[in-house]
């Protein structure tokens, strides 16, 4: 889930930005500070979007860098469980598939791509046995998170896709098509049977 945070911290800006204006090198610093930013709390950091209230800078002893109290609002992704992501396949493997996230990555095993018994074969790809459908690298998916472990660096971010309306985004435009023609002959189907109908009564 992505989220706006409002953040209030001294921020520590390094004597080679102090010939820019306070704000611009406040803006350069926590940039350069949250890059790659990873918490357990807060998520990862996409980007910071603005700077609001800056206090008075004060140099401490022995630094030599300026540090001002300021708030600032950073967008992050935070994973949680049973949310849906739009993600891509980086790799396939014979035990699943890495997805990307955007800024984070997970990991889809075999048994979770499909509703169906599926084989990975030579062109590196998963091929369900029934439907013949198949997933292959830069296919782009909808998928579920399940799993989220933070017990070592970047988060563990496990995915499905084995539920209704899940899968590779050309799988669910298919099933919507199939539906809508469904849901299309069902009616006109009810629609000659009422017709025949008042006209046996007539």
């Amino acid at each position: 889930m992505f989220y706006i945070i409002e953040v209030q911290d001294h921020v520590r800006v390094d004597p080679e930005l102090f010939a820019l204006e306070v704000k611009t090198a406040l803006a350069k610093q926590l940039e350069l500070t949250y890059a790659n930013f990873l918490d357990k709390d807060m998520g990862a950091v996409i980007a910071v979007l603005e700077i609001g209230k800056i206090g008075e800078g004060i140099i401490v002893p022995g630094d030599g860098a300026a540090y001002y109290e300021a708030t600032f609002k950073l967008l992050v992704y935070k994973p949680e469980l049973q949310e849906l992501a739009f993600c891509r396949i980086e790799e396939i493997t014979n035990f699943g598939a890495f997805m990307n996230l955007g800024i984070l990555k997970g990991m889809m095993h075999i048994s979770q791509a499909m509703e169906d018994y599926v084989n990975f074969n030579k062109t590196n790809a998963l091929t369900g046995k029934n439907s013949k459908r198949s997933l292959k690298k830069g296919d782009l998916c909808l998928a579920r998170v399940i799993a989220i472990s933070f017990k070592s660096g970047e988060p563990k971010i496990g995915l499905t896709m084995r539920q209704p309306g899940l899968g590779k985004l050309e799988w669910i435009n298919d099933d919507k098509r199939r539906a809508k023609l469904k849901a299309g002959k069902a009616e006109r189907l009810e629609t000659k049977k009422k017709k025949a109908k008042a006209k046996k009564e007539e």
